[in-house]
C-alpha cells in the first residue's frame, strides 16, 4: 500500500485520546473531515479546531447547523452529513462500532466502505471491530491505544451516598428528570445533558457541571459519544432501554462506552450502579474493567447504488440485500418508511413522475423526525415540503414565516420548550438545505436564531428545576475551605454569598423553611460557620440596647424587639428568677454569657421597680417581732394575702406592729391583706409570672385586662390565681380586691341579720346589675331572696337620691373608716367608673300584643324585682368560692361592729338601710346569735376612729 493512501484504524478502550490524536493528524494537512457520531460532539471538536486555526478555514456541516467559511480546509460534521467527493488529504470517522447499530449503523458502514482521505484515513474505535475491519478493509493498519487510566467496579450505591463529580445514567427522559430532582434536594442540583439537547443548551448545562456549580451530571447515553468532561464516577439508573423498538438489556461493549467516560487523563475512574439497577454480574463487570468484549461480526448496511428511475425501483435499491455474509441488511428506517409512505399518496406519487422528482423526493424523505409524533404526521409534513418543492422549487417565506414564528415563544415549562426545540430543528434542518428556501442566509439566522432563545429558556428552566444555587455555591465554598460571607439586614434575613439562606431571630438562626433533607443541613451548616462575627456584633449591640427595647412575655419569655431571646426560669427566691437564654451553641459560649448577663440585669432592675415597696419592707431594718415576720409573708405572698390565711397573724399583730407596716403601704382589708401600689397592671403581670415560676406552672395564667372591677371567674384556673390577679372570686364572677374593700365598708352599714337591699352605690362600684351583684353577694357567703312588689314612683325619686349620694359615699365612707392618704390613692388604682346600675328591674305587667285597654279600665301597677340580702354564714354561695380558691371571712360589718348603739348612719342622721330600727342595747344586729362582747379589732380604721372619740370622751 502506498505511503500517500495510508488506512489506519486506532482502536481501543476510552480515554486513549483517539480523538485527539485524530484532530492532531487532520490538522498536519491542508484540508480534512471528520466525522462524529453526534450532533454535539461535532460542535466541540469544531470549537478546538476554530481555537487552534481560527474561524475562517473550518467549516461545521451537521443537519441543523451549517456553517462553511468560503476558504474552508477543515470540515467537521456529523457521519449523515459529511460532504463527498471533496478530495481531502484527510478522512476520519469517529466510533466506527456503532456500524452494528440497528438505527444508524448502515450510515458508518457506507463510511467504512466508502469514504476515503487522499492520504490518510483514519477509523477510530473500540477494539471489537479489529476482526470486521480486517476482512472489510484488508489495506487498514491497525494502531493499538491503552487506556490513561484505570477503570475500576465500585458495586451499587444509593443516590444519596453518591461521591461528587459523578455522572447518573439513564435512559428515558422521564427516568433523567427524576433523577435529577432527586439530586437537586439531596446534592443541591445536578447539570442535565441528552442528545437532545441543543449544543447551545447542552453546552450551557455541561458548563454548570465543569464550573463546580454542581457536582453531579445526569445525562443519557449521549455522553458515551466521546463527550470529555471531569468525571470521577459513573452510576447506571438502569441498564436497559428502549432502542426504539423494544426494551433491551445493553450489551457489555454499550456499558463499556458509558462507563468509561469515568477517569480522565491520568485520574482513575470507577463505575457502579444506583436506582433500582441490579448489580452488574462478575463477569460483565470484569469484562468492562478489562476491555475484553465479543467482536463485532455483523454489519448493518444497505446499498448505497440508489436507483431514480421510479419511487418503485428506489425503495427495491433500498431494500436489496449484500452478497458479504459480514452485512446484513439493515432494519427498515424513518426515511425509508417516509419513503413508502408518500408513494402510496396519489398525488406525491404524481408529481415523483422522473428521476429528478424522485430523487428531490428522496432527499425530502430524509429529513429527521425530530418531533417524533408519529410516522403519518411526519410524513404529512414532509408531503407538503415536496409539493411546494416540485412545484416551485422553493419553501414559501410566508408558509415557513408562520411555522418559525408560532415556535418563537419562551414561555412554558421543560417540556413545551423541548417540543418546540424539536419542532425548530425541522425547519432548521431544511434552512440548511441548498437551494430550498429562497434567503438561505436569511432563514439560517433565523431559525438559529429562535433555536438559540428557545436553547437558552430550556437551560434556564433546568437550571431553575433541577439545581439550587444557593446550596451547590455553598457546598462547593464548604468544600474549598474558603470564608464564607455573611450578611444580615434590618429584617433578619441572612444571606451567604449573596443567597438567602433564613433569618436571624433573636439568636437563634432559622433556615429557610422550603429547604429541607440534606439541603437544609447544608445551608444550617454554611449559614453558622458564616454567621460567627454577626452573632457577636448582635450580643454587643444587644447588651448595650436599653431596657425599653426588653420586655417579658406573660409566659415569662424575654423578648428583644420581635424575637425572643430568654426565658425566665424558677430561682431560689420568687423575686430572683434564673434566666435562660435561646443561643445556638454555634454562637459560642461568650455570646451566650453576654445574653444571659444583660437579661439578668434587665429582670432584676425591672422587679426592683415595679416591686419597691415589696423590697423595701423585706429590707426594713426596723421591724421586728410579729411585724417582722408578717412582713415576710408579705414578700413571701408577693404583696397579696387573703386575710383568711393569715387572720391569727393578723388578730396578734398590735397597733404599733400595723402602724409599722402601713407605713410601708399595707393595707388590712376585710377579705385581703395587701399593697395597693402593687394591684397596678405592671407588677400584676409581673406577679403572675413570678408566681407561675414558683408554682412551676406549664402554662402561665394570664392577667385580666387592666381597668375591670370584675371579670369571669373561670373554672380551670389554679388554686391562688385570683389572689395573685389582684381579685377575689364570688360566685360567677371575681371582683378587684380593692373594690371589694369599699363595698365592705358599705355592706358595714347594712342589717345583715334583719336583712336589706343593694344601695345604687353598691351597684354602681361594681359595675353590675341588680342579677349580677345577687351572685357575687352568694359568693360572699350571703343569702339572696328574690322577690316582686308594685312599682312605686317615689322609689324612683329616691333611687335617684340614693345616686347623688353614692357619688360621695366612698370618699366618707373612706374618711369615716380613718382611711390614710396612701391608701384612700391606692384604692383609685386601675379604676374605671362603672356604669349606673338599675336597683330594680322592670317586669311588663301585659303583653305588647294584647287588646287595647279601654280609657276606664284602670292600668296594672308595675312591677319590680329586688332582692333581699341575708348573712348566710359559711353555707350556699361561699362553697362556690372555695372550690376557686377563695378565702373565707365574716360577713362585712360584724368583725368590726361599732359599740355604742345604732348603725352608723347616713346624712341628716338618718339611718342607713332599710331594715327598722331597734333599740336593744349597746349591741348591733349580728349575722349569728350574740357572742360573748370581744375587744375592738384594732385593725378597723373605723373602729379606731371610734376609740379615738371615746378617749376624747
Amino acid at each position: 500500500m502506498s505511503q500517500e493512501r495510508r488506512i489506519t484504524a486506532v482502536l481501543g478502550p476510552t480515554n486513549t485520546g483517539k480523538t485527539h490524536y485524530a484532530i492532531e493528524r487532520m490538522l498536519g494537512y491542508r484540508t480534512g473531515v471528520i466525522g462524529l457520531p453526534l450532533r454535539l460532539l461535532a460542535r466541540e471538536v469544531y470549537d478546538r479546531i476554530v481555537a487552534a486555526r481560527g474561524p475562517s478555514v473550518v467549516a461545521l456541516v451537521t443537519g441543523e447547523e451549517r456553517i462553511v467559511p468560503p476558504r474552508a480546509q477543515y470540515w467537521v460534521a456529523t457521519v449523515e452529513a459529511m460532504p463527498e467527493a471533496l478530495g481531502a488529504d484527510f478522512v476520519a470517522i469517529d466510533e466506527i462500532q456503532l456500524c452494528a447499530d440497528p438505527e444508524r449503523g448502515h450510515v458508518f458502514t457506507d463510511r467504512l466502505l466508502r469514504a476515503r482521505g487522499t492520504h490518510e484515513t483514519l477509523f477510530l474505535g473500540s477494539d471489537t471491530m479489529r476482526s470486521t475491519i480486517a476482512e472489510l478493509v484488508p489495506e487498514a493498519q491497525f494502531l493499538r491505544r491503552e487506556r490513561m487510566s484505570t477503570l475500576s467496579y465500585s458495586g451499587s450505591r444509593k443516590i444519596s451516598r453518591m461521591q461528587p463529580r459523578s455522572a447518573i445514567v439513564g435512559f428515558s427522559v422521564d427516568n433523567v428528570y427524576a433523577i435529577a430532582e432527586l439530586i437537586r434536594r439531596q446534592k443541591g442540583g445536578a447539570a442535565v445533558v441528552m442528545g437532545a439537547l441543543s449544543p447551545r443548551t447542552r453546552n450551557a448545562q455541561v458548563a454548570l457541571y465543569q464550573n463546580g456549580d454542581v457536582d453531579y451530571l445526569v445525562a443519557t447515553d449521549a455522553i458515551g459519544m466521546g463527550l470529555n468532561l471531569d468525571i470521577d464516577h459513573v452510576a447506571f439508573a438502569s441498564t436497559t432501554k428502549f432502542d426504539g423498538r423494544r426494551m433491551r438489556p445493553l450489551a457489555p461493549n454499550e456499558l463499556a462506552q458509558i462507563a468509561g467516560r469515568a477517569g480522565r487523563g491520568m485520574s482513575h475512574g470507577t463505575f457502579g450502579v444506583t436506582g433500582e439497577a441490579p448489580p452488574l454480574d462478575d463477569g460483565v463487570a470484569e469484562a468492562i474493567m478489562e476491555h475484553r468484549f465479543t467482536p463485532v461480526r455483523k454489519l448493518n448496511w444497505r446499498n448505497p447504488a440508489l436507483q431514480f428511475g421510479t419511487v418503485e425501483a428506489l425503495i427495491r435499491s433500498l431494500e436489496m440485500g449484500s452478497d458479504d455474509e459480514l452485512l446484513i441488511k439493515a432494519r427498515e428506517a424513518d426515511d425509508l418508511l417516509a419513503l413508502k409512505t408518500l408513494a402510496a399518496d396519489a398525488e406525491a406519487r404524481a408529481r415523483a413522475s422522473d428521476g429528478a422528482s424522485v430523487r428531490l423526493l428522496w432527499d425530502v424523505c430524509r429529513i429527521p423526525d425530530f418531533r417524533g409524533i408519529s410516522h403519518a404526521e411526519h410524513a404529512q409534513m414532509i408531503g407538503q415540503i415536496f409539493g411546494y418543492l416540485h412545484q416551485s422549487g422553493k419553501v414559501p417565506d410566508d408558509w415557513l414565516a408562520r411555522q418559525v414564528k408560532r415556535l418563537d415563544r419562551t414561555e412554558g415549562d421543560i417540556d413545551t420548550l423541548s417540543k418546540r426545540l424539536a419542532f425548530i430543528r425541522t425547519w432548521t434542518y431544511v434552512a440548511q438545505r441548498k437551494s430550498w428556501v429562497s434567503d438561505e442566509n436569511h432563514w439560517r439566522e433565523e431559525t438559529r436564531a429562535v433555536e438559540d432563545r428557545l436553547s437558552d429558556a430550556l437551560h434556564e428552566r433546568l437550571t431553575q428545576r433541577f439545581v439550587d444555587r444557593r446550596t451547590s455555591v455553598l457546598l462547593r465554598r464548604l468544600k474549598q475551605k474558603e470564608a464564607l460571607l455573611a450578611e444580615v439586614n434590618d429584617k433578619g434575613e441572612v444571606t451567604v454569598e449573596g443567597e438567602f439562606v433564613g433569618r436571624l431571630e433573636g439568636f437563634r438562626f432559622i433556615a429557610d423553611k422550603e429547604a429541607s433533607g440534606q439541603e437544609a443541613k447544608t445551608l444550617k451548616s454554611a449559614s453558622l460557620q458564616a454567621l460567627a462575627p454577626q452573632f457577636h456584633l448582635r450580643a454587643d449591640r444587644f447588651y448595650n440596647a436599653p431596657d425599653t427595647e426588653i420586655d417579658f412575655t406573660e409566659q415569662g419569655g424575654l423578648m428583644w424587639g420581635e424575637h425572643a431571646v430568654g426565658k425566665m426560669v424558677p430561682g431560689d427566691d420568687p423575686l430572683k428568677p434564673g434566666i435562660s437564654v435561646f443561643v445556638d451553641d454555634e454562637a459560642g459560649a461568650d455570646v451566650a454569657q453576654k445574653v444571659q448577663r444583660r437579661l439578668q440585669h434587665f429582670v432584676d432592675r425591672k422587679i426592683a421597680a415595679l416591686f419597691e415597696p415589696l423590697l423595701n419592707l423585706s429590707r426594713d431594718e426596723e421591724l421586728s417581732g410579729l411585724a417582722r415576720g408578717f412582713a415576710f409573708r408579705m414578700v413571701e405572698g408577693l404583696g397579696i394575702i387573703p386575710r383568711g390565711e393569715v387572720a391569727a397573724e393578723v388578730k396578734d399583730l398590735d397597733q404599733d406592729a400595723r402602724g409599722a407596716l402601713r407605713k410601708h403601704g399595707i393595707r388590712f382589708g376585710q377579705f385581703t391583706i395587701f399593697m395597693p401600689l402593687l394591684l397596678k397592671p405592671a407588677p400584676t403581670r409581673l406577679r403572675l409570672v413570678l408566681w407561675s415560676l414558683a408554682q412551676g406552672l406549664q402554662e402561665f395564667p394570664e392577667a385580666p385586662p387592666p381597668g375591670l372591677v370584675t371579670v369571669p371567674s373561670g373554672t380551670s384556673l389554679p388554686r391562688g390565681y385570683h389572689a395573685m390577679a389582684g381579685y377575689r372570686a364570688a360566685g360567677e364572677r371575681a371582683i378587684r380586691i380593692d373594690m371589694l374593700e369599699r363595698l365592705a365598708d358599705m355592706l358595714r352599714a347594712e342589717d345583715s341579720r334583719g336583712g336589706f337591699e343593694a344601695k345604687a352605690d353598691m351597684l354602681s362600684i361594681t359595675g353590675m346589675t341588680l342579677e349580677q351583684f345577687a351572685d357575687l353577694m352568694q359568693g360572699l357567703g350571703y343569702a339572696a331572696e328574690k322577690g316582686e312588689r308594685a312599682k312605686v314612683k317615689a322609689v324612683a325619686e329616691e333611687a335617684s337620691a340614693a345616686e347623688a349620694e353614692a357619688a360621695e359615699a366612698p370618699v366618707e365612707a373612706d374618711a369615716a373608716a380613718g382611711e390614710t392618704a396612701a391608701e384612700a390613692e391606692a384604692a383609685e388604682v386601675a379604676e374605671v367608673p362603672a356604669a349606673e346600675a338599675e336597683i330594680a328591674v322592670e317586669v311588663p305587667a301585659a303583653d305588647a300584643g294584647d287588646a287595647e285597654v279601654s280609657e276606664e279600665t284602670p292600668a296594672e301597677p308595675e312591677v319590680e324585682v329586688y332582692y333581699t340580702f341575708k348573712w348566710a354564714g359559711r353555707q350556699g354561695g361561699n362553697r362556690n368560692a372555695q372550690r376557686r380558691g377563695g378565702n373565707q371571712s365574716a360577713p362585712a360589718g360584724r368583725r368590726n361592729d361599732t359599740k355604742g348603739g345604732d348603725k352608723p348612719r347616713g346624712k341628716g342622721g338618718k339611718p342607713k338601710g332599710k331594715g327598722p330600727r331597734r333599740d336593744n342595747g349597746p349591741k348591733q344586729f349580728q349575722a349569728r346569735p350574740p357572742k360573748k362582747e370581744k375587744a375592738i379589732d384594732p385593725d378597723n380604721p373605723f373602729a379606731a376612729a371610734l376609740m379615738g372619740l371615746k378617749g376624747k370622751d
